[in-house]
């Protein structure tokens, strides 16, 4: 059986880590080689049944203990994926991922090798489409590749669900889970009921499950309830209803079908409304009871996948799927101002009219792979496979039936194939592939919207076809000491919506207008790892550049692409160490960042000048952690310390001559949790922001300097308390 990898969950300051990994790592380095071996599972977001240390990426697994820990602290994916990984932003709390980043790119979210991402237009939504009851392990793919096709640049976070049941007869699992804020407000408390329940007999099997969950209002560490984000929607004061079921046939000990459909919702409760602060004195917004315009925002993912997969056909592994996702993106209404996007003054007279937008994805595709080693060279794998994708998004005025984003229909056909040479008895391997991506994307002619000068804008079928390569050298001398090199190209398209919504003149004809044009970002990096006894180790220095890349950049309250170079590096440490007393684990880690941008969109000058911003990269982090687990007994603390940033020649406008008004001050934040199994479920309490800091959320403090609604403090101190149970 395939069981989970260790989970890395940690990196450290570059000189405490290696002074650490050299005096703990040396007595282990001497062990015998039986003491090596790691139970690993293979990670399917890689496209190969090769295990991890096989392939020249860096690669983490947040397995299912992992995983509910994180959920039971932070409330999602989202948070368990940010708390454990220091190159990803901080969180929001908002349900926008706007911002949110891995290694300062946008990284691919997925469920079961689904693109959840809508890159066309981008809604930043993708990392709430499923209720993580029901994911088992969450995998981790870092920097620009092309392994799940579009999207992946900063890497991938690919969600496998629960798997089908391993013993005759029926199994399942509850959970009921409660909240409050630091002061138990009586609409700060929230609650959550999950039941999953699986039968299998002979060769069939089935699993059903859905989940209820009901958030109140969020409090920060003064005690204040935190501003609502009534246009890009929230977590706070919401309800989110899921459903999950997964059917599965075993057509013989290798080959099986599986059928995988899932719904998820989420819906604001729509029961506040915001009050500005003053960010000159430093002060949050904050929310008052209200009632809110038009439609509460509301987050709809629906998805169904078959997939036949057979691990023993003709010597090699075949996977193949195909897939159907819809999403539904609604955002809020805000009051009407003179001059804002949504305004027409031959609808209603300018500074009346209220308008909110809405998403609308769906996704068809196909994808095959096949595995196996060359007949008479079994030292060399190779893997061919064909993925097809065929989404359609737009976004449109839901109040008035506008068109704001017109229909986009994206077509991409992607040939791939890898190959893997080991040699010296697997103590280098000499990894490769390619893919071809054929694009096509079809846009009608259309009219811009009042504001942007109703301009006319020719539509086109703009086709695009680039050839991907990667490649790397992985060296393992012994087992569990490893380093390796590589290079590898991510795709992506950029934000079209955004760029298609904003154009402001005519004569524009989009078969021939460069801003659509793919972004193709370089990942070159290297790595190394020492998993040697009670030690795990790693290291991992990237730099990824992009020609024509994309930037969020604040014009006229609305954040608009920019096609500018981009340039980012960086540096991950991590460092995680079994201590001598039974159970206890110690890990530590750091992250730092840095990326620079053109700073004059399209002028032909192939230079940086700029830093990245809040709004597209991340703050370095420093995380501790203290892990113990002893028969019915597990308890974890873990700390993020965010380190100030300042960044220079800052494009967004300075705030009553503050110079620096983006730049970041840091905070830290520490969290803890214990369980305890009995013989009746087991019992859980989590504490977010255990020492109940008061900050201000590094997305809201670097970004819209002169925006004082959206100014947000983080959460306090908040409990959750639960019981799960399986049988």
């Amino acid at each position: 059986m395939r069981r989970s990898v260790a989970v890395r969950s940690c990196t450290l300051t570059p000189m405490m880590l290696i002074a650490s990994a050299s005096l703990v790592a040396m007595p282990a380095i001497a062990q015998d080689r039986a003491d090596q071996q790691r139970d690993v599972i293979v990670v399917t977001a890689a496209r190969t049944a090769l295990p991890p240390n096989a392939l020249p990426l860096t690669i983490d697994v947040i397995d299912k203990s992992a995983l509910d820990q994180q959920v039971a602290i932070g409330g999602s994916v989202v948070d368990a994926v940010s708390n454990l990984t220091p190159s990803f932003s901080p969180t929001r709390q908002k349900l926008s991922g706007s911002g949110e980043t891995l290694r300062g790119r946008s990284p691919l979210y997925a469920i079961n090798g689904i693109p959840q991402s809508t890159p066309l237009r981008d809604g930043s939504r993708d990392g709430f489409t499923i209720d993580p009851f029901f994911v088992d392990r969450v995998e981790l793919i870092y920097g620009s590749n092309a392994l799940q096709g579009i999207g992946g640049t900063g890497g991938i976070v690919n969600q496998v669900t629960v798997g089908p049941p391993k013993e005759d007869g029926l199994t399942g699992r509850v959970l009921v889970q409660g909240s409050a804020d630091n002061d138990f407000n009586g609409d700060g408390l929230g609650g959550k009921l999950g039941g999953l329940v699986a039968y299998k007999t002979d060769r069939f099997d089935a699993t059903v499950g859905a989940a209820f969950e009901q958030r109140g209002a969020f409090y920060d560490g003064h005690g204040n309830r935190i501003g609502i984000d009534a246009v890009q929607g929230e977590t706070m004061d919401s309800t989110s209803w899921s459903l999950f079921g997964r059917f599965g046939y075993a057509v013989d000990e290798s080959a099986r079908f599986d059928l995988i459909l899932n719904r998820f919702q989420l819906e604001g409760d729509g029961d506040y409304v915001v009050v500005p602060g003053d960010r000159l004195t430093g002060l949050p917004s904050t929310s008052e009871k209200g009632e809110t315009l038009g439609k509460a925002p509301r987050n709809l993912a629906q998805s169904a996948s078959l997939s036949f997969t057979d691990d023993d056909l003709a010597g090699g592994n075949l996977v193949t799927q195909i897939f159907y996702s819809r999403t539904r993106d609604t955002f809020g209404a805000s009051p009407a101002v003179a001059g804002d996007t949504f305004q027409d003054t031959s609808i209603a007279p300018d500074g009346t009219l209220v308008d909110q937008s809405e998403n609308r994805s769906r996704k068809i595709g196909g994808k095959f792979s096949y595995e196996r080693s060359v007949p008479g060279w079994d030292a060399l794998t190779a893997t061919i496979g064909f993925d097809a994708l065929f989404d359609k998004t737009e976004q449109t005025l839901i109040q008035t039936g506008r068109t704001w984003v017109p229909p986009t229909d994206f077509r991409s056909l992607a040939p791939f194939g890898q190959l893997n040479l080991a040699l010296f008895d697997k103590k280098l391997r000499i990894a490769g592939g390619v893919r071809n991506e054929n694009v096509r994307i079809k846009i009608d002619d259309y009219t811009t919207l009042a504001s942007y000068g109703s301009r006319q804008v020719d539509g086109g079928v703009p086709k695009f076809s680039d050839t991907l390569f990667n490649g790397g050298v992985i060296v393992e001398p012994v087992p569990g000491i490893r380093a390796y090199a590589s290079y590898a190209e991510g795709y992506t398209m950029p934000d079209v919506g955004r760029i298609t919504r904003s154009i402001a003149r005519d004569g524009v004809d989009l078969d021939n207008y460069l801003d659509i044009s793919p972004v193709i970002s370089n990942n070159r990096e290297l790595g190394f790892e020492a998993k040697r006894g009670p030690v795990d180790f790693s290291a991992a220095y990237f730099w990824s550049t992009s020609k024509n890349g994309q930037l969020l950049v604040l014009v006229n309250s609305v954040y608009e692409v920019q096609r500018q170079r981009v340039e980012i590096e960086g540096l991950e440490l991590n460092l995680s160490v079994k201590m001598p007393i039974d159970g206890l684990t110690l890990s530590t880690g750091y992250a730092h960042l840095k990326g620079r941008a053109d700073g004059t969109p399209n002028d032909g000058v192939d230079k940086v000048n700029i830093d990245l911003d809040g709004a597209n990269i991340s703050p370095d982090r420093f995380n501790l952690a203290a892990s113990y687990a002893n028969g019915p007994l597990s308890v974890r603390v873990q700390s993020q310390f965010y380190l100030a940033r300042r960044f220079d020649n800052s494009p967004l406008p300075n705030f009553a001559g503050l110079n620096r008004a983006n730049d970041f001050g840091g905070y830290n934040l520490t969290d803890a949790i214990i369980r305890y199994q009995t013989k009746v479920g087991g019992l859980t309490l989590a504490v977010q922001n255990l020492f109940d800091k008061f900050y201000i959320d590094y997305n809201s403090d670097t970004q819209r300097p002169t925006d004082s609604t959206r100014y947000y403090a983080g959460r306090g101190r908040t409990f959750t308390l639960g019981w799960d149970y399986r049988f």
